[in-house]
């Protein structure tokens, strides 16, 4: 693998849904199936459902919004918090 494709796979690059989860760490992965099965759900729900640490997940959310899987809106019903969603078809 060249330095520009070790960039591409790392950026992201041309790959896009479930292609570009494939290559994120596990926690992604879980992270990303249980907001496959739940629309929408804060930082620390995701922790709950997927019994994970709380860092790990914000690792986990990062790397999925790295790569254009997840967004995040403010919550109406608490501003503090964040609605995270799935972006895969």
């Amino acid at each position: 693998m060249s330095a520009s494709e070790t960039a591409t796979t790392e950026s992201g690059g041309d790959e896009s849904g479930w292609s570009a989860v494939a290559d994120l760490p596990p926690s992604a992965k879980l992270v990303a199936k249980v907001l496959e099965y739940n629309d929408t759900l804060t930082q620390s729900q995701l922790a709950e459902e997927t019994m994970l640490p709380p860092r790990t997940v914000r690792y986990a959310l990062s790397r999925l919004e790295d790569v254009g899987v997840v967004t995040s809106r403010f919550s109406f019903a608490d501003a503090r918090k964040r609605i995270y969603t799935l972006e895969i078809e």
